[in-house]
């Protein structure tokens, strides 16, 4: 059981950051910036998997990859011709390179020639009875690499369960697209995912703020210890844990806590 005073603060906190003015800060900026489903499933869930490092470069490298789509990322991604791939070889992010790009949007042409959302590749193999998203992970990982030709080392920027990652990004990108409330912050697009059912994105930020408030004692980045997290929150809040990760990565940033 969460302390009366600690709950205090993460309710603080949660409604301080989960607010319109967190967006212009965050990389979710990048969906929040067009209107149509399939344009704000493809760069949520891209930005989201580049969202390691400088923010600034994180943006920046976004915004490129806008604009080689011509600034319309669905249609470049079921109309674009053999000839228009060329133009991403300048493409790099860290160590995502350009084989990465390549299946990047292979996955994606091949998803939506057949779907009108991404939300169906993150319930493969997952039931409306689960507890979390676990199993709906593991079966997106063997989905997206379903092709005789997925590049090994794009496995990496893919992270699941299976493999005890803690999953952070793929989890923070599942939070843009299942929460919902009136701050508008998340997205809240999908359905058949409760928000009961999402586990913590657990980066440094987080785990850092939820050691200082007693929450959790390990010091490792797993999806063990991101399911323990989880859980322990869910006693604050067992229909929408996840919502306090606002305030353990906001707090985190801030590099500071109500006890300063």
């Amino acid at each position: 059981m969460i302390h009366e005073k600690i709950a205090a603060i993460l309710d603080e906190k949660f409604a301080f950051f989960n607010h319109p003015r967190f967006i212009e800060h965050d990389p979710i900026q990048i969906p929040h910036s067009f209107s149509r489903l399939q344009d704000i499933e493809i760069m949520g869930f891209w930005v989201a998997i580049l969202a390691w490092g400088q923010r600034k470069t994180i943006l920046q490298n976004a915004h490129q990859l806008i604009d080689l789509m011509d600034g319309s990322p669905y249609e470049f991604i079921l109309n674009h011709q053999s000839s228009d791939l060329k133009r991403f070889e300048s493409f790099k992010h860290r160590t995502f390179q350009y084989s990465d790009t390549l299946y990047f949007i292979d996955f994606f042409q091949r998803h939506y020639k057949s779907n009108n959302s991404l939300e169906s590749a993150f319930t493969q193999g997952f039931k409306e009875s689960d507890l979390t998203i676990e199993n709906g992970l593991n079966g997106f990982h063997s989905y997206f690499f379903d092709s005789e030709w997925a590049p090994e080392r794009t496995k990496k920027h893919i992270a699941s369960p299976k493999k005890n990652s803690a999953c952070k990004r793929i989890n923070m990108f599942l939070r843009w697209m299942v929460r919902k409330d009136e701050a508008g912050v998340d997205f809240g697009l999908w359905s058949s995912i409760k928000a009961s059912q999402l586990v913590c994105p657990l980066d440094v930020h987080a785990m850092r703020t939820a050691s200082q408030l007693g929450l959790m004692k390990e010091e490792k980045a797993n999806w063990k210890t991101a399911l323990a997290l989880t859980e322990t929150l869910r006693s604050l809040d067992p229909n929408d844990p996840v919502k306090y990760d606002f305030a353990l990565y906001g707090m985190g940033i801030e590099d500071k806590t109500l006890w300063k």
